[in-house]
């Protein structure tokens, strides 16, 4: 068993626990599930470089991340500092997520939030907008085509944003309606190597009718500028920001740098 089979199967398990201790229709009545959602497509266009910011506490490649951060506090640095919008890990087993950290983020931001997690459920997708998200991560590599369409198509439904994330052109073919941002990562699952020229190699391969984003091994404004320039209009940034002492400090000094280089190019 490879390791996104083994987190499958660990999400199989949780998935049937919470069906019964949070049945749909109790989802429904959630305070959060009649919200209108915030866009982070807009929010990508609107804020300059896009950045997401994640928080994440843990992750398998890298251990412990930062276990000192209060949810509160980040969040609320993350939102001062012009972020387009913050991404919340929700995977308990091993990322040592919690939905209720989605939940505290809701109550104080008025970004969007994306909740990052490994959904292969529809009840997942329920449940994200019950607790307060305004978006939701499609993993190509876990999904099928059919899957990713009418995962794709309940979210909209109930006025959620669907990002798919790709690795690689294979996965490309699994792009279909109802899909709102294509998230490309560079990192590779299975192995965890990061490809910094990953991104580049399938921007021309995607259409231009969706917003692209680079997700992982982000840690240098120089580099975000060029996939500026080749097109990409957003970024998901956790493990950087999160492994400084103070992630909501990191976060500002990146998008203040980021901006003065922009504005150095438009000059």
């Amino acid at each position: 068993m490879n390791f996104l089979e083994k987190i499958i199967s660990v999400k199989r398990k949780e998935i049937y626990n919470n069906k019964i201790l949070h049945p749909i229709k109790k989802l429904e009545n959630s305070s959060y599930f009649n919200r209108k959602t915030f866009s982070l497509v807009k929010n990508i266009k609107n804020h300059i470089g896009g950045i997401i910011a994640e928080f994440k506490c843990k992750s398998p490649s890298k251990g412990i991340i930062n276990n000192t951060g209060s949810i509160e506090k980040v969040i609320t640095d993350y939102e001062t500092s012009g972020v387009s919008g913050v991404s919340i890990l929700t995977d308990k087993h091993f990322f040592s997520g919690k939905k209720e950290n989605l939940k505290k983020s809701r109550s104080i931001a008025s970004v969007p939030i994306l909740r990052k997690d490994f959904i292969i459920d529809e009840y997942q997708i329920i449940e994200s907008k019950s607790i307060g998200a305004d978006a939701i991560l499609l993993i190509a590599r876990i999904l099928s085509k059919n899957q990713i369409y009418n995962f794709s198509k309940i979210a909209k439904s109930i006025g959620l944003e669907v990002i798919i994330e790709i690795h690689d052109e294979f996965e490309i073919d699994k792009i279909s309606e109802n899909l709102d941002i294509i998230g490309i990562n560079n990192r590779n699952l299975q192995t965890f190597i990061v490809d910094h020229n990953n991104c580049l190699k399938l921007y021309s391969k995607i259409s231009n009718h969706y917003v692209k984003i680079v997700e992982s091994g982000i840690d240098n404004v120089d580099y975000v500028v060029k996939l500026i320039k080749q097109g990409f209009k957003g970024f998901l940034i956790g493990e950087y920001f999160m492994k400084k002492k103070d992630p909501g400090k990191a976060c500002k000094h990146f998008i203040e740098s980021l901006s003065k280089k922009l504005n150095k190019i438009d000059q």
